[in-house]
């Protein structure tokens, strides 16, 4: 990885004085007598030094080790050791800087290097319905793949696996839904019907729902506003609402609303424009009452028809 220099140009200047190798032929430099004019060959200076004065007809070069702070990694005739560098955003020092050897440095935790961008990117989370097949390093972006059948995942998640969809073989429990890659199994008794509806088992696969759907904002902020509720009162003030804090009103709604006002959301969706999304809400929670109906026929008295405004 590039380690990002306080000083580009004057690194690049220096470093076109160093030497590529340390050849018998490389270890020594031409130079003048600063006192008789005449040509000499001087030795170079070792990694870690650097010449702190040129040699004469009669003395030999002088070498002295680089300050901390500095560094020289090749055989040189420099007079001055290169300072060393830092790390840019995002990083970290995977190697500190020694007398012969620039620092290294390595993306964060939660990041990866982008050769493209010449900088260090966030890790991308695996969205709702797939898992990590393998987890992000400094080098390398998180890789994911679509939940296997019989698991779902309803978060967004750099690091976080597929779970198993619930069973549901307890005693009196029947399936009333089956999972999918973004929402667990839903499970039923008839014994629960005398206190619940199908609306009440719907609501339990909604939030990972706005989840998996990736609305844009100024959608959400319409759903919002159309949320049913008693007396046609609509919500409050979403301007400064983001993503997150939008998702968190709608789960907060859900998780309070009476089911009838349940039975309306896929109908607020469609006037908001999201007939897809409407739709596809509308079919899970027939599919709901259609099994309930047909588990538990005398105790059921669930109305199907979805209730408009």
């Amino acid at each position: 990885m590039r380690i990002v220099s306080l000083f580009p140009v004057l690194l690049l200047s220096l470093r076109a004085s160093l030497v590529d190798g340390v050849a018998s032929s490389s270890l020594t430099f031409k130079d003048k007598d600063p006192i008789t004019g005449k040509p000499v060959e001087c030795d170079r200076c070792p990694p870690g030094t650097y010449l702190s004065a040129r040699c004469t007809s009669m003395l030999k070069s002088e070498c002295s080790p680089c300050p901390p702070g500095s560094f020289t990694e090749l055989w040189n005739y420099i007079g001055k050791c290169l300072r060393c560098g830092v790390c840019g955003q995002n990083q970290v020092v995977k190697t500190a800087c020694s007398a012969d050897s620039d620092c290294q440095c390595e993306c964060k935790r939660g990041y990866y290097y982008k050769k493209k961008y010449d900088m260090c990117l966030r890790h991308s989370a695996c969205p709702p319905g797939q898992e990590v097949l393998t987890p992000g390093t400094p080098d390398e972006d998180t890789v994911c793949h679509v939940c296997p059948n019989g698991t779902y995942s309803d978060t967004v998640s750099a690091d976080q696996n597929c779970t198993e969809h619930r069973s549901c073989d307890a005693a009196g429990q029947h399936l009333v839904l089956k999972g999918s890659t973004w929402h667990d199994s839903v499970c039923a008794s008839c014994e629960e019907l005398k206190s619940r509806e199908g609306a009440d088992y719907f609501r339990e696969i909604l939030p990972a729902f706005f989840v998996h759907h990736k609305m844009p904002l100024r959608r959400l902020r319409q759903i919002v506003h159309k949320l049913p509720s008693e007396g046609g009162r609509r919500q409050g003030g979403t301007s400064g609402l983001n993503v997150s804090d939008l998702r968190a009103r709608i789960n907060t709604w859900v998780a309070s609303a009476p089911a009838q006002q349940i039975r309306q959301l896929p109908a607020a969706l469609t006037k908001t424009g999201a007939s897809g999304a409407g739709e596809r809400l509308q079919n899970k929670l027939q599919r709901i009452d259609s099994h309930l109906n047909e588990l538990c026929p005398l105790g059921n008295e669930v109305d199907v028809v979805l209730t408009s405004e």
